[in-house]
């Protein structure tokens, strides 16, 4: 299977009845906002603590979303990024933010589906998925995580959690209602995903879901770019509507919710070549 780079374009401008169709991450990628994931960027720092990048590196970003994490490792290590992302305006904004830094030499956006990703075993030195394996089919999407990945390389993927057993309502609002489709449950269960898909010496790490909070907000996005969401958000009635009817749904489910970090190593093959 072939993949076909995704160049920088002018960002097509949404109708509303587009805008009142988008999930919650899309909404906030129009927005503006860099951090979207249920870490913020307490996870990302700690994502990259364990994953050790290097300059010599070939990493795969799946699900990259606006292109955030990508360029980060990319800057921050000289490594060679691949992102991928399997929605079209994720992926326009994810080209346009590469390009806007400067990076299109050492960042490729490419279309991707996590669940028959178009590499070659063993492809990637570190692979790396935030907020993605919840939204589809688990089981295959964690092993194509780990058959891309090098043996002896690590995979780290960052996923929501029910860090106190909800109750019915907030369980329902926020899984039926705000984020149709999306799947998640214990600490446990993602653990024993991510084992029966190859990784090795799993280790976890876990936090709060500050992302929608006030003081979240302001820690993943800065003064500066959290005022412009919210000024862009007060900028269209589409945005507006969207925005009263999401914030205080994912409020009732705040308490409940945190992130996992899973990190692993794919092994290296056992007994003779």
């Amino acid at each position: 299977m072939s993949t076909a780079q995704i160049t920088a374009g002018r960002p097509r401008a949404l109708s509303d009845a587009e805008v009142g169709q988008l999930d919650p991450y899309a909404f906030f990628a129009v927005l503006g906002k860099r951090v979207i994931h249920p870490g913020g960027r307490a996870a990302t720092d700690e994502l990259i603590r364990r994953a050790d990048f290097r300059a010599d590196q070939r990493v795969l970003d799946v699900g990259c979303g606006v292109g955030t994490t990508a360029i980060r490792i990319a800057r921050g290590f000289g490594a060679s990024v691949t992102a991928v992302d399997i929605a079209p305006l994720m992926l326009e904004r994810s080209a346009a933010n590469v390009s806007a830094a400067g990076l299109n030499d050492r960042v490729t956006v490419e279309h991707g589906d996590i669940t028959s990703l178009p590499y070659s075993d063993g492809s990637f030195d570190r692979v790396v998925a935030e907020a993605v394996t919840m939204f589809v089919d688990r089981p295959p999407a964690a092993r194509e995580l780990v058959r891309v990945c090098k043996p002896g390389g690590r995979v780290l993927a960052t996923e929501f959690f029910w860090r106190t057993p909800p109750t019915a309502e907030p369980r329902h609002i926020f899984l039926d209602v705000v984020c149709p489709g999306m799947q998640f449950e214990s600490l446990d269960d993602w653990v024993r995903l991510y084992s029966a898909a190859g990784l090795a010496d799993i280790q976890v790490e876990t936090g709060p879901f500050n992302m929608m909070t006030p003081a979240g907000f302001l820690h993943d996005e800065g003064l500066v770019n959290s005022a412009a969401v919210m000024g862009r958000a007060m900028s269209r009635l589409s945005y507006a509507r969207k925005m009263a009817w999401l914030m205080p749904r994912v409020a009732r489910a705040v308490p409940y919710l945190g992130f996992i970090l899973v990190s692993g190593t794919r092994p290296a093959p056992t007994g003779d070549a």
